[in-house]
């Protein structure tokens, strides 16, 4: 094609290549090509001007500098993984959950063993293969919960890939300090440095690292810029110390609640009533001890509750909020905060030498047994305290579904997390046996994976009964997902009596059966998959 030039091309305009694209997508009967003329002849008059400009652009490039070289990635002295392992990796990577509406089928999801394969390897030591790390860094950046682990397994050269490619950036952010190491806590002249110098996440590694191996030393940086520090910062830093909680802490504590930032004097407030012995657990005792006791003039020992009248600038001072909530009463908003922060130790002595679940028994009156009970909730979670856990759980086979002071799931799930992995098995095992599945998914949440024996049988027990009942088999879809993530894949054969299609009956939901079968297969086929990763990895 022959370019047509003219003197008018000579100086273009700074958005003459805009124009033209401008022109070529409404078209030359819509608009002249700057320059030419309307007509038969303004396409080709068009395409000779973009000609023209793409030379232009292309020769107008000029050279440059050649951009130093990126320094090599840190070598990442952890073992490679075994080459099944490797594997297994590249298929769960290359794996996308379905866009279709329908049944599952019975495949497994293998995005969901993500998570638990990252564990395993992180656990085992080992290494990424540096091919695969781009696939790594592409599925955490799609998914927020699998940064922290995905991070850890990717190492160093990761962040070095990161600090290249602009989709990768969230690495930096999720990684303390954007992936540079910290230095060592013997290292007190390059630790006090970092910590008057460093960005906020440096900060903040910092101190958690230091809090976790000398919490004395944490707590003494901090004390050194806490008056200089922003107040959402302080409340970051405050909320390092509860790793490690201890009485040495009660001093420092005792000035922040009288900090300027109510959040920061909460904060401080709550770190000292999980202290027992702390002056602000003893002044909270005799607050919510004169608001409680025992009635013994009817016929049966009742707990009689007296809520505070007022709440006074002692009260603010130790952390309760004057304000309640809309569609909450004053008075009860303020006695609920006054027990939860009491040490749960003070009411024994104070209603007649009981335990705790002979104080749970006892009736309350005036209708105050909800709003007593819900505090002593928190206290025990609060105070990780296991005797009170169970006194407020009840017996997993009670009426209720619950004990007497869990009004709610999320309270029993918060209970059970006070006590250790195999009682809370058996409790939400047994849970499960007289209640079924209708209410357990958030009780199951909390169970250490993968489940104990008693509890994967009773849940798969559970998901048997519901199948022969003819429930609607999707209303169990959650605790399936949790079953193929948590089950031990030791009960696999187990289900293999489960797998055949049952006969529908007329209170079936209609395909009920069909589906029972493939998710029973697609639980099997996921139990055993597990065990070939862990074999993989040598766990």
């Amino acid at each position: 094609m022959t370019i047509r030039t003219s003197t008018a091309v000579d100086t273009p305009s700074p958005g003459a290549w805009e124009e033209l694209v401008t022109v070529a997508l409404l078209g030359t009967e819509r608009r002249t090509p700057p320059g030419g003329t309307a007509g038969r002849e303004a396409p080709v008059a068009l395409l000779d001007a973009a000609a023209v400009q793409t030379l232009r652009r292309r020769a107008g490039l000029r050279p440059a500098p050649a951009a130093a070289r990126p320094e090599p990635a840190a070598e990442d002295p952890r073992p490679p993984l075994p080459a099944a392992a490797a594997r297994r990796l590249a298929l769960l990577l290359t794996d996308r959950p379905g866009t279709g509406g329908g049944r599952r089928g019975t495949a497994p999801d293998l995005m969901e063993l993500l998570p638990q394969w990252l564990a395993t390897a992180n656990a085992r030591g080992f290494a990424p293969p540096p091919e695969m790390l781009p696939a790594l860094l592409d599925a955490a950046r799609g998914r927020t919960d699998l940064r922290p682990a995905a991070l850890a397994f990717a190492g160093p050269r990761a962040m070095w890939l990161a600090r290249l490619n602009p989709d990768w950036r969230f690495a930096l952010r999720a990684a303390p300090g954007g992936g540079t190491a910290l230095p060592r806590l013997e290292d007190e002249e390059r630790t006090r440095r970092l910590w008057q110098e460093g960005l906020f996440a440096e900060r903040v590694a910092l101190l958690s690292a230091l809090r976790a191996r000398e919490p004395a030393a944490a707590r003494e940086l901090l004390a050194t810029t806490w008056p200089t520090e922003r107040a959402e910062d302080r409340l970051m830093f405050l909320d390092s110390l509860r790793t490690g909680l201890g009485p040495r802490d009660e001093p420092f504590l005792e000035q922040a609640l009288a900090d300027r930032s109510r959040n920061v004097r909460a904060t401080a407030a709550e770190l000292l009533s999980a202290l027992p012995d702390s002056a602000l657990a003893a002044r909270m005792a005799v607050r919510a001890g004169a608001c409680v006791a025992v009635d013994h003039t009817g016929t049966a020992p009742t707990i009689v509750v007296e809520a505070p009248h007022e709440c006074d600038a002692g009260m603010e001072r130790d952390g309760v909020v004057a304000k309640a909530p809309a569609g909450r009463g004053e008075r009860s908003w303020w006695f609920g905060q006054l027990v939860e922060a009491a040490p749960l130790a003070v009411w024994s002595g104070r209603l007649g030498g009981r335990t705790p679940a002979q104080i749970v028994a006892l009736p309350v009156a005036d209708d105050w047994q909800g709003e007593l009970h819900a505090a002593w909730c928190r206290a025990a979670v609060r105070q990780r305290d296991p005797a009170w856990a169970r006194a407020l759980l009840g017996a997993p086979s009670a009426p209720e579904a619950g004990g007497p002071g869990a009004v709610s799931l999320a309270e029993r799930a918060k209970l059970l997390g006070t006590l250790a992995a195999g009682e809370r098995a058996d409790w939400v095992a047994g849970f499960i046996a007289a209640h079924g599945l209708s209410e357990a998914f958030q009780l199951l949440g909390v169970c250490a994976v993968p489940w104990s024996a008693p509890l994967g049988r009773a849940v798969v027990d559970a998901l048997n009964i519901a199948r022969d009942a003819g429930s609607y088999p999707w209303s169990f879809s959650g605790v399936m997902g949790l079953a193929e993530r948590c089950l031990d894949p030791a009960e696999a054969s187990r289900l293999d009596g489960l797998l055949a299609v049952p006969a529908e009956t007329e209170e079936s939901s209609p395909g009920a059966g069909g589906y029972w079968a493939e998710a029973f297969q697609r639980l099997g086929t996921t139990l055993r998959l597990r065990a070939a990763m862990a074999q993989e990895l040598g766990a």
